[in-house]
């Protein structure tokens, strides 16, 4: 006799129920690139958000790669890209918006920002520092959003400042060559000033802040074509560069780094350094044994300084689920709360204005000025210098900055021109793809 197998209600619909629950609860997965100097501190912090984000909701889930400096950063992210896996939001050097625009590697913002209250443009112009706004559009169309920006500043020793008879920072380069001079002593092998000549952007970066406040422009801001490596106030920065070294002996010749730097100015054996702005933490941290200035850069025919630092950027490829879950863990990032956090513990300035409306950033400035330094420069700040194939571009110059830092015998005007011949040839491409075609 057959006999029936109880059916069993309370079973299957708790199975049901399961199934729809972990559906439900899926949270849609994207890769975020971030780099930071070292595999330290600042990744630490950076995964420390992601996971107070991942764990804050139930839509997404963000997997942090770090990808050590920003130029290995842009090459990972193409890579991935290529491979088929791009990434939904990358911490990307502001001046590479460009050039990743121009190849149509990135989205437009407003793909991401499609899924908020505002188009791309509107959301950048109402809360970001004006400042920021040009390394952000391409030809008026917004392909990033800043997410921590800095500027050059110099850092000095106050204790050897005081030692030397000097009462306050250098506000011109004449006295910054005077200070210089008092602060070096070759028995003691205590150095007047150091600044990075390095070519990965941190040699350009500064050289651009000279060049600005020699009266001139470094390249052109409107149109990715063209640089002024060959113009007299470049060649005039550098020769104020080489003279520091072989005219003054202020400084120490050949190529010099960040963590040379911040090595003898931490021994007490450096007077000035120009660095970023995003090291303040760490300068901050390691000035035990003497006190810490921090001053606007000097001027000469003005003052001026580059931005500097990175904005958020989304790879072309990624899906419209990704673009969502992009949207949502951008604008947790550029929170005034947590944009303000990694100011404080970075250095970084803050590029959203309501960042400073905060309570706790209002205590943070209250008690330490020097982080104001940057939010004071940026009322003389000019675009990080963006081009076609900016990498390349930028190296010209810098290979040419290293050989006159190294050599005597190599003129500002010799550097300067192979500079501009070599920065020529490689946007020379993009120069004749905007050209009009010629009439038959």
């Amino acid at each position: 006799m057959f006999k029936a197998t109880p059916f069993r209600l309370p079973a299957l619909v708790c199975s049901l129920t399961l199934a729809f629950t972990a559906s439900a609860l899926a949270k849609e997965k994207i890769d975020f690139m971030f780099p930071a100097p070292v595999d330290g501190k600042l990744t630490m912090e950076m995964n420390r958000i992601i996971k107070t984000f991942n764990d804050s909701q139930q839509d997404v889930e963000v997997r942090g790669i770090f990808t050590g400096n920003y130029d290995t950063t842009k090459i990972k992210a193409e890579s991935a890209q290529k491979a088929g896996q791009p990434p939904a939001l990358v911490i990307m050097s502001a001046n590479f918006t460009t050039d990743l625009a121009l190849k149509k590697e990135i989205l437009p913002m407003d793909e991401i920002l499609k899924y908020g209250n505002l188009k791309a443009n509107d959301f950048l112009e109402q809360n970001f520092w004006p400042a920021m706004w040009k390394n952000a559009q391409v030809m008026g169309e917004t392909y990033a959003i800043p997410f921590q920006n800095s500027t050059p500043i110099l850092y000095y020793n106050k204790t050897l400042f005081a030692k030397a008879g000097i009462t306050q920072p250098p506000q011109t380069w004449a006295e910054l060559r005077a200070d210089a001079l008092k602060l070096t002593s070759k028995d003691q092998g205590q150095w007047g000033i150091m600044l990075p000549s390095t070519n990965d952007d941190y040699g350009g970066w500064i050289l651009s802040a000279l060049v600005r406040a020699n009266g001139g422009n470094y390249f052109n801001d409107t149109w990715p074509g063209e640089v002024y490596y060959n113009s007299p106030t470049t060649i005039g920065a550098l020769r104020f560069w080489q003279n520091l070294i072989y005219q003054d002996h202020v400084m120490p010749s050949g190529v010099l780094n960040a963590k040379q730097i911040s090595a003898a100015f931490f021994s007490g054996k450096l007077g000035m350094a120009m660095l970023s702005t995003g090291a303040l933490g760490f300068m901050r941290e390691n000035s035990k044994d003497f006190e810490l200035g921090v001053a606007m850069l000097p001027a000469k025919e003005q003052r001026a300084v580059p931005i500097g630092g990175a904005s958020l950027v989304s790879f072309k490829g990624i899906s419209e689920a990704q673009k969502k879950a992009a949207w949502e863990f951008l604008n947790y990032l550029v929170s005034p709360k947590i944009s303000g956090e990694w100011s404080r513990f970075t250095g970084y300035f803050s590029p959203r204005k309501a960042t400073y409306d905060t309570p706790e950033m209002k205590t943070y400035l209250a008690n330490d000025p020097r982080a104001a330094i940057a939010l004071k420069q940026l009322q003389y700040a000019h675009p990080w210098y963006a081009t076609y194939e900016t990498v390349a571009v930028r190296k010209a110059m810098e290979n040419q900055l290293a050989a006159v830092v190294n050599d005597p015998k190599v003129t500002p005007e010799s550097a300067a021109r192979a500079a501009q011949e070599q920065a020529d040839t490689i946007m020379k491409p993009y120069v004749d793809s905007t050209a009009l075609a010629p009439v038959k």
